[in-house]
């Protein structure tokens, strides 16, 4: 009887006001999708690159080869190749002139920075901290295995020399990239003639320069694809690791040059390759840069159309297609990425900063450009719309509201830190849901699946396992000995200072992942909104401290139930938008999902030192992380404590257990749809963000209007839930094992003077929580 006297506490019109808004809600997402004149219009979101002149290099005639990289903040540009005009009528000469593009007083100027060992070029090379590390190259008789690196001294204006290991053997034309310390060089040919293409892989670790016996070139698995020369290689993170990319080059097949399209990645993790994508069209001795945590641009290169007339057009050639690429490295699929203003191959494009630098090359056959291009990606307009500022800010306004609601509501502290023990079992469910569900899953699960696959799901589905010992074990504890602190327990058994030890600790965790929580949702909005990271920050942070100073737990637990169905009712929309976007609908998001393996669900192997994380290792670690949270955690604790009974408090754990499931598949099921989605439309990938942004990118721009500002609701939902638990829940910790337990102190101390005589007309008693409190004859409401 007591217990469903105490569920009638709430008041009733709390269901009735929310029904009737979920109506209307209802009907105006309806007609939102239904109505073709406010779904939002996709915009073609291909890359689209701005190229920059910066001051040409001072060989007027240009380089072809040439040997560049970054280091100190400098570009420096050396050796390389080029026909003296007339261009038809005279022989190659090779350079060894060294120049250096610095910022000079705010203008970028080239210096003379010294010479080469020797004239030479088409080598390979990688900038690093040390220096640019020029990696072998050739002149008219020969072609050289020397490596060695060049230092940009910035007070002195020089260039310092140092040699490293040579190659196993003469290359050139060859690529190379750099993971970490780890210098990688691809393909290249052993003499002057393309029959000596090679399908090498060598790597340099920098780390080991100071044991010369390890630092050197390592022979490694060679590339299955066709021996080749004139390849790009470049470096980028397919989602599981960083990858080496071997893409195009030339060869001879049959005695004829043959320009190669196809691409292979090399796993260094692994030690494998794998065959990828081929690109769209030859890009033979071009240049490609990474960008972003999955893009590769590919900025020039010769599709041999006009190979065999290059002499019968002479100075009439066009120059080699003027349209770069852009590869994804997840959905392993290419779009064209904008015009370029020349197309400059044999020469090695080089990030600076955030901008790619082409420097000087050759734009068509024997005629080499003396330009420099700075290349930056323009960012697409992320406007939101007054509809879905209208919807965000209205579901604000209503969570704001239920903290007022709840205002008048606290009598004591009772009522403000365990809602009077009168919550309903399933309100309470959905808020242990909600308060282990923050935004980075809305977003971070979604990112994971999309650029990986389900594995880590299993972490989830062992909450249910934990569940049991939450049930039976910690719930019943924490009720018996009527916690409100979860740490009130750590005095009766060891010590006051082992309790606030205990307190404070949980008070820092939360304080500082409060901050991550709403730093990574603001970094996730400013994607698909123009709300600043700040300006996101301030706005979560506000709202969660009205509603919670005003309502008390009470507040937090009905706002965290709210934003449990916005949040559920958000996903459930995006992923029937996200799979109705896919080719052919439901049946291509499973046939493309299964055939990339995106539904593994588990690694079956015993080695924890593998990359791939094995099926043991997440499950105990699932159940370890989860255990310390159902059992020790004030934030759940306190939900424990806001039911009527242990049986209501134990049905609201079983609910959360419950709820964990079809969420744990629907925001896995978002990734996998976010894959097969933009593998059919790759043109609408964003290289500018993260994997994480990826999911709010889709918001942004494929969600029709109104239903884009429900879902960017859902991530507030998401993280004003974690933010105003950890409120409440820390402001708990510090009332109870804190403030009121100095009081209690001060309190004792009063009743000891008490009985030697003070009269000061107070009675002692106890309160829920097992605290002694002195109370006046006027009690004093919280």
């Amino acid at each position: 009887m007591k217990a469903i006297a105490s569920q009638s506490n709430y008041n009733p019109s709390i269901i009735k006001h929310g029904v009737r808004w979920g109506v209307w809600i209802t009907m105006l997402i309806m007609g939102m999708i239904a109505s073709p004149n406010v779904a939002a219009v996709a915009a073609d979101a291909s890359p689209r690159m701005s190229w920059e002149s910066l001051p040409p290099i001072p060989e007027k005639l240009g380089l072809a080869g040439p040997f560049a990289g970054v280091h100190n903040d400098a570009l420096i540009v050396a050796g390389g190749a080029n026909f003296p005009q007339p261009v038809w009528e005279t022989e190659k000469v090779w350079h060894d002139s060294i120049n250096v593009l610095v910022n000079d007083g705010g203008k970028l100027k080239w210096k003379r920075a010294g010479r080469l060992a020797k004239p030479m070029a088409y080598g390979a090379s990688v900038s690093t901290d040390d220096g640019v590390v020029c990696i072998g190259g050739n002149d008219a008789k020969q072609t050289f295995e020397q490596v060695f690196v060049l230092m940009w001294d910035a007070e002195t204006e020089t260039i310092r020399q140092h040699a490293y290991p040579s190659l196993p053997k003469p290359c050139a034309y060859a690529a190379a990239t750099i993971i970490g310390q780890t210098i990688y060089v691809a393909g290249g040919q052993s003499d002057a003639t393309l029959d000596s293409a090679m399908s090498n892989l060598w790597s340099l670790d920098l780390s080991k320069q100071g044991d010369p016996s390890a630092f050197l070139w390592q022979e490694l698995t060679p590339c299955p694809g066709p021996r080749r020369a004139f390849n790009l290689t470049v470096h980028q993170h397919n989602g599981y690791n960083d990858c080496v990319y071997v893409i195009s080059g030339r060869n001879l097949d049959q005695g004829q040059p043959h320009f190669l399209r196809d691409v292979w990645e090399y796993t260094p993790a692994t030690m494998a390759w794998r065959k990828r994508a081929d690109v769209p069209r030859g890009v033979m001795a071009g240049t490609a840069a990474a960008y972003g945590q999955s893009h590769l641009f590919v900025l020039g290169g010769a599709d041999g159309t006009l190979f065999e007339k290059s002499d019968e057009l002479k100075d009439k050639h066009p120059g080699f297609p003027k349209t770069a690429l852009a590869y994804h490295t997840i959905t392993d699929t290419w779009v064209e990425a904008g015009e370029m203003p020349a197309n400059h191959v044999t020469t090695t494009a080089v990030k600076w900063g955030e901008a790619i630098i082409v420097p000087s090359g050759e734009v068509r056959p024997r005629v080499r450009s003396a330009n420099v291009y700075r290349v930056t990606l323009n960012r697409a307009d992320r406007g939101f719309g007054s509809v879905n500022y209208i919807v965000l800010f209205s579901y604000l306004a209503a969570m704001l509201g239920v903290g007022v609601y709840f205002t008048n509501k606290n009598r004591n502290t009772d009522d403000y830190f365990r809602g009077g023990q009168s919550i309903p079992w399933w309100a309470a469910g959905c808020s242990i849901f909600a308060t282990m569900l923050s935004s980075l899953t809305f977003t971070g699960i979604p990112s994971k699946a999309f650029a990986q696959d389900w594995v880590y799901s299993i972490g989830n589905f062992m909450i249910p396992v934990v569940a049991v010992v939450a049930v039976y074990v910690a719930m019943p504890f924490f009720r018996r000995i009527d916690a409100t602190s979860a740490y009130e327990y750590l005095e009766k058994r060891f010590s006051r200072s082992v309790r606030l030890f205990g307190s404070i600790s949980f008070t820092l965790f939360h304080v500082f992942r409060m901050a991550v929580v709403m730093s990574l949702t603001g970094l996730a909005l400013a994607v698909a909104t123009p709300i600043t990271p700040a300006q996101s920050v301030l706005l979560m942070g506000a709202l969660s401290i009205a509603y919670c100073t005003m309502g008390g737990i009470e507040a937090v637990i009905w706002t965290d139930t709210i934003q449990t169905f916005v949040l559920m009712g958000g996903a459930v929309l995006a992923i029937i938008l996200l799979v109705s976007g896919v080719d052919d609908g439901a049946a291509g998001f499973v046939t493309t999902a299964w055939e990339a393996d995106k539904f593994k669900i588990a690694n079956w192997h015993w080695d924890p030192t593998r990359s791939q994380i094995a099926l043991w290792v997440i499950i105990i670690g699932s159940i370890a992380q989860n255990l310390s949270s159902y059992t020790a955690d004030q934030a759940v604790v306190q939900r424990y404590m806001t039911t009527a009974t242990p049986k209501l408090a134990a049905r609201s754990i079983w609910f959360n257990a419950v709820l964990t499931i079809p969420a744990t598949i629907l925001f896995f099921g978002i990734g996998t749809a976010l894959y097969a989605f933009y593998r059919s439309h790759p043109e609408k990938l964003d290289p500018s963000i993260t994997t994480d942004q990826v999911f709010p990118l889709f918001i942004a721009r494929e969600m029709p209007i109104g239903i884009a500002g429900l879902i960017v609701a859902g991530v507030f939902a998401a993280a004003q839930s974690t933010v105003s638990t950890s409120m409440n829940s820390t402001a708990t910790t510090i009332v109870t094992d804190f403030y009121a337990s100095i009081e209690s102190l001060q309190i004792r101390e009063g009743i000891s003077e008490c009985r030697t005589g003070m009269d000061i007309h107070a009675r002692c008693d106890r309160n829920s929580s097992g605290t002694d409190f002195c109370q006046s004859r006027n009690q004093v409401a919280v």
